[in-house]
């Protein structure tokens, strides 16, 4: 590698990085995350997860009620350390102020939904479910590829309020169709025609 080509990447604080720091830090790459004080790089996306996030974006947006909107791929600032960037997010209209604005406070978001690839098992299953619970968001959805016929797999939580943890209501295969946090019917096999 030349100089030319060399990357320098930043050299992380002695107590971590902060959101002030993923929302100013110039020419981090796209949907860079910060958790944990971490800044985490993901890698590029396989079809699955590109066609997952447009089938849940495009079937929550049918029934989203006007205090509501569904957004993809935005940073959710959790606390100071940490600024997930979920897949798809449902917040509340209100907290949409501008056309460039690139985050959601927590307290906006009602739905994280976490699309899972081979890079962020662990973080999609275990970390972010926990970061989300523990910051109050009410609903989180994690979404696998089934083996067979490589559709999506939706598993669905809801919040303790008082544990501060997740707690399983459902596993979805070929229809999600739910009540909360509004009236939801997504045809999950529509995945086949994108």
């Amino acid at each position: 590698m030349t100089a030319e080509t060399a990357h320098h990447w930043p050299v992380p604080p002695q107590d971590g990085y902060t959101v002030d720091d993923l929302l100013t830090l110039p020419d981090l790459p796209p949907h860079t995350e910060l958790i944990d004080g971490s800044l985490v790089f993901v890698s590029p996306q396989r079809v699955f997860h590109s066609d997952a996030i447009d089938l849940l974006v495009s079937g929550l947006r049918c029934t989203v009620p006007p205090e509501l909107k569904v957004k993809r791929e935005m940073t959710v600032v959790t606390d100071r350390r940490n600024g997930p960037e979920p897949d798809v997010s449902v917040v509340r209209a209100e907290a949409v102020t501008s056309r460039e604005q690139t985050y959601f406070e927590v307290a906006d978001v009602v739905l994280a939904v976490e699309v899972v690839s081979p890079e962020s098992e662990s973080r999609d299953r275990k970390r972010k479910p926990h970061l989300y619970a523990e910051a109050g968001i009410p609903h989180f959805w994690r979404v696998e590829m089934a083996g067979h016929n490589e559709r999506p797999v939706i598993y669905v939580y809801e919040l303790d309020p008082e544990k501060k943890v997740y707690k399983a209501n459902g596993m979805y295969h070929d229809r999600l169709k739910l009540p909360a946090p509004y009236d939801i019917d997504i045809d999950l096999t529509a995945i086949d025609e994108l």
